[in-house]
This record gives structure tokens, sequence and C-alpha cells, in this order.
């Protein structure tokens, strides 16, 4: 398999190869993902990826408390090209972490008194609007330290990945079910994050900045899970179930 072909990708191509070969039929359980992590030596960031992926597709379908069965014994016959270019949302967060976590820590040594203002009114906006507008706050809060570093290769870099979460469907997928399962601009783990650079500690701005996007890739893995998305659904159906008994009233 060629060499520029993601991870995620390489591990979704062999499972769905596997299936097309009769290796896994209609209806049969695959292995547990933990069983395919250690297979494949990956961790469950990437292998969740590839599951994801092979669901977007209509070949497997992940079922609470059973486990992961094959759905369809063929690729569609239109392939989704899209999943050839596009980066998974536990991608984008691994870079993020690398890339932000060094971004702040820069940040610390440079960032001046307006922009900490700017990232001081900005954890007030995460913390009383609503999700879409606070989401553009958490945004706006990252973006304020890449430019604090004063490095356009940095800026530009941070920004291209931001904008993934828009631009990939897998990454929309995975961040649309975190996002039901109530992921949310985390204001503590922002605050660490804003005292260390006001303290102009930069040790302590990169650790901060690795913890909290740590903690995304954590959410983002729960989120996907099995049982996790079938609680989502069945504590929204209790809701929709309660607020229709009280219109009927």
């Amino acid at each position: 398999m060629a060499d520029n072909v993601k991870l995620y990708r390489r591990i979704a191509d062999t499972v769905a190869d596997a299936i097309e070969a009769g290796q896994y039929k209609l209806g049969d359980r695959l292995p547990t993902e933990r069983e395919l992590a250690e297979q494949f030596g990956v961790s469950r960031p990437t292998l969740r990826e590839a599951m994801i992926a092979l669901e977007m597709l209509g070949m497997i379908e992940a079922r609470h408390g059973l486990g992961i069965y094959v759905t369809s014994s063929a690729r569609p016959a239109a392939p989704n090209h899209e999943l050839d270019f596009e980066i998974g949302a536990f991608e984008l967060i691994e870079a993020r972490r690398l890339f932000e976590g060094e971004a702040a820590a820069l940040a610390a040594t440079s960032i001046d008194d307006e922009q900490l203002a700017q990232l001081e009114a900005l954890m007030v906006r995460m913390h009383e609007e609503e999700e879409i507008a606070g989401e553009d706050a958490d945004r706006e809060f990252h973006m304020i330290i890449a430019r604090a570093t004063g490095n356009g290769a940095i800026i530009a870099t941070i920004e291209n990945l931001w904008d993934w979460r828009n631009r990939s469907p897998l990454a929309r997928n995975i961040l649309t079910r975190a996002r039901g399962m109530g992921l949310e601009p985390r204001i503590h783990e922002h605050k660490r994050v804003f005292d260390a650079l006001k303290a102009r500690d930069p040790h302590a701005a990169r650790q901060a900045m690795r913890d909290h996007l740590e903690r995304v890739i954590e959410h983002l893995l729960h989120a996907t899970e099995t049982e996790a998305v079938q609680k989502a659904k069945l504590e929204t159906s209790a809701r929709r179930s309660a607020i229709a008994k009280r219109v009927a009233i």
C-alpha cells in the first residue's frame, strides 16, 4: 500500500478487502476494537477513525452491547472519493496538540496585555454563549495565541488545522457525534492556558495546552463509543417524549 496513504485509511482498506474477500461475511461480527488495534499495532484513535470511515461507506455497523457487524459485503459502487483526501478528527487534534503546544510556549514569551485581555473576554463568551457561538470563541481563543507568536507560518498552520474541521467529512462526522455528547469549550482548561500565558511561563503554557487537547481526544473517544452513542440516543428520545407529554396536556 502506498506510503502516502493515511494510517487509518490503510486499516479501513485492509478490513474492507477482508470483507470483500469473504473473510468476514455479511452479518459477521468483526473482532473487537481492542483486538483490531493490537492486530494492526495502532492507537485507539486511529482504529476508531478507520471503523467510522467504514461506517460512512455503509460496510459495517456498531451495535450497542453486541460489537461491530458487517452490513455490506462490498464497497459502494461509486466510492466516496472524499475519503481519499480527508483528515480525521483524531488526526486533527493530535496535530493541534503538537503545534499548539509549541505555539503556546512561544506565545508565552511574546504575548502582550491587549491579547491577554482578549483571551479573558473570550473565556467569558465561551461560558455564556450558546454552542455555535461558544465554538467560534473557542477558535478565536486559540488563534489569538497563534498570532501572539508573531510567526506567520505557525499562524497559517494552526488556522488550516481548524479549517479542516469543516472541510473533512470524517472530521465533521466525529465532531458532530461529540457535540451530541456535550463537547463544549472547556473553560477551566482554557483558564490554565491563560494563567500560564499571563505568567509568561513557556513550560506551563505548553503543558496546559497539550493537556487540554489530550482531554479533547479522550472526549472524542468516549463520544464515539457504541454505548455512549446509544445512551445519548436514549436520553434524547426520553426528552422528546417528556416534551410531547407536556404539549399534549
